[in-house]
């Protein structure tokens, strides 16, 4: 039986279960992160999120879970979520946080407004990774005779497929989210975009996330498809990304930057039995 404090979070309904573990570790298990997660049992969240101190003791070790209890080595909005309450925390309008993709550096833009620099996207397809290279130009996938092709492979932190078309309404991100997350060309799965282009400098989006599924929000999703769009000269530098959640604001010019809301929904305690 485990017991342990948590605050529930959420950037545009992107949610997370955040524990402190810098005096008290849980050493949760794969089935017990799965069982905090569960919406109708647990807590219910996209991601487990646990801060630590990290070995040099230097930096705040962030580590990321999905709902399926798999470790991932970053998250957007969840490192943007943890970044708020370590800034009220310290008094601080500034934090670098460590994850397993890196150090990532966090501002204060307002009380809830918080930015992360997610740095330089991967863009190899050793990098992403995929099993082999591709030409995106011939990859289709195909359901109930519409099709979706050549997509752009990027990865920011984890790795994302995105796919760009006319209208975003015409694609259920449901139906081809887990058929292609799954496709054997992603050895370690991946994030999947479908995106329309709204104008250059606005895209609408919808996102299955690996490990989680259908999401409202997913930052480095947001961050990957601007990305994509300004390799394929679609969009500007600076561009509003909206997501069933609401919108995010990404700047892209060498380092990605990504900007958007954050909420504090409660603070409790749980049970494992």
């Amino acid at each position: 039986m485990k017991k342990f404090d948590f605050i529930k979070m959420h950037g545009l309904g992107n949610d997370f279960v955040i524990i402190d573990e810098r005096i008290d570790v849980t050493n949760l298990s794969y089935e017990e992160i799965k069982s905090v997660a569960n919406r109708y049992t647990g807590i219910g969240c996209d991601q487990l999120i646990t801060i630590n101190n990290s070995d040099s003791g230097d930096y705040l070790f962030i580590r990321f879970f999905n709902s399926t209890g798999d470790e991932v080595s970053a998250c957007g909005n969840g490192s943007r979520c943890v970044a708020r309450i370590l800034m009220q925390e310290n008094n601080t309008s500034e934090i670098t946080l460590k994850t397993k993709a890196g150090f990532l550096e966090c501002k204060k833009i307002s009380d809830d407004i918080i930015s992360i620099n997610l740095g330089k996207p991967k863009l190899q397809w050793q990098d992403i990774p995929l099993d082999k290279e591709y030409d995106s130009n011939i990859v289709t996938f195909k359901i109930n005779n519409i099709s979706i092709s050549n997509p752009s492979f990027i990865n920011v932190g984890n790795p994302h497929a995105i796919f760009f078309v006319n209208n975003l309404n015409d694609y259920k991100i449901e139906d081809y989210g887990p058929l292609i997350e799954t496709d054997k060309m992603f050895p370690e799965k991946c994030n999947i975009t479908i995106a329309e282009v709204v104008s250059s400098s606005h895209i609408k989006i919808n996102v299955w996330e690996r490990g989680a599924g259908k999401t409202l929000a997913c930052g480095t999703a947001a961050c990957a498809t601007v990305v994509a769009a300004n390799i394929k000269k679609l969009t500007d530098k600076i561009v509003k990304v909206s997501l069933p959640g609401g919108d995010l604001d990404i700047d892209y010019n060498d380092n990605i930057i990504m900007s958007g809301a954050t909420e504090i929904s409660f603070s409790s305690s749980f049970e494992i039995k």
